[in-house]
């Protein structure tokens, strides 16, 4: 059986450790590509020399160049500045949309038939970018934000109720910035709603430091932004691509009717991920107030979308 094989654009902390994960769960073989002479290479090979002590038997390569990425089954672009403390994601996207553009063109160039999963911020608007630039079917581009939303917001109620997070579930819709939508209303333990478990005070507290998660993290860093949550998230999408596993998962997907949003914003709602990529978008139905903050954040993302330039 021919071996998957996987493209990750960018060398930086999100790219290397979605590397780390994707190795340690024997994907596919990696190409990890970045513009930074030798970085990638080194990581590539600092990874290559854990295989024997984590038992994981894929080849692990670093470029600076794409010759390397042909023929990949997925491309994952985790390229760009990160955000620097009072930066907001907004604020990165004139200076990452010329790399995402760039790195979008390269992996089309050499992996024609590949899918591709955006990481790099401002998550929706980038995404939106590689569609148009690859020009692939709506399907085979998504991004990775829903799923680290809704594992902040799944993380920060377990750690209010002290259960397994296990048993937790919820979901995180729109874009991915301040004006996402977390839905207790959809947030389960055991099957059990988390009202059964929370106040309301407890509930809005959850959902406030969930839409700040990613700033939060900054701030504590200083020097950076988060990369062990984002790069696990990607790899799970991965995962379910590579291995058709039709899972249902919130990811940023192009929306074309769905949710009543007509002109293709790319937008976190829960979606089927299989081999052929975005499969279904899953409708949920959402109340009047749930209805008009989903509506409020994509029009956040219709207005950044129009600054593009490409």
């Amino acid at each position: 059986m021919k071996r998957s094989k996987i493209t990750i654009v960018g060398a930086g902390n999100v790219g290397a450790t979605a590397a780390h994960w994707a190795a340690s769960k024997e994907l596919g073989d990696i190409v990890l590509v970045d513009v930074m002479e030798g970085v990638p290479q080194g990581k590539a090979l600092d990874l290559m020399e854990t295989a024997p002590v984590e038992d994981f038997d894929v080849n692990v390569v670093g470029s600076n160049g794409y010759a390397e990425t042909a023929n990949s089954d997925i491309a994952i672009i985790t390229a760009g500045l990160a955000r620097k403390p009072g930066m907001s994601r907004e604020d990165l996207q004139a200076k990452n949309a010329e790399i995402v553009k760039s790195c979008t063109e390269q992996v089309v160039k050499y992996s024609p038939n590949c899918i591709i999963i955006v990481v790099s911020n401002p998550l929706d608007i980038m995404t939106y970018l590689a569609w148009k630039v690859s020009k692939f079917p709506k399907n085979r581009v998504m991004g990775m934000a829903g799923i680290l939303d809704s594992a902040r917001f799944r993380s920060f109620i377990g750690m209010e109720l002290k259960v397994s997070i296990e048993d937790i579930q919820a979901c995180v819709l729109g874009g991915h910035g301040d004006d996402m939508v977390p839905l207790p209303r959809y947030a389960t333990v055991a099957g059990i709603p988390i009202s059964h478990f929370l106040s309301n005070e407890q509930i809005e507290r959850i959902v406030k430091r969930t839409r700040g998660a990613g700033g939060e993290i900054v701030a504590l860093l200083k020097t950076g932004s988060a990369y062990y949550s984002p790069s696990a998230s990607v790899i799970q999408m991965a995962e379910a691509i590579l291995k058709d596993k039709k899972r249902i998962l919130p990811c940023a997907v192009c929306l074309e009717g769905e949710y009543g949003v007509r002109d293709g914003m790319f937008v976190g709602v829960p979606a089927k991920l299989g081999a052929n990529g975005v499969e279904e978008i899953v409708q949920l139905k959402l109340t009047e107030e749930e209805n008009a903050a989903l509506q409020k954040s994509v029009e956040g993302i219709r207005k950044q979308v129009a600054l593009l330039k490409f």
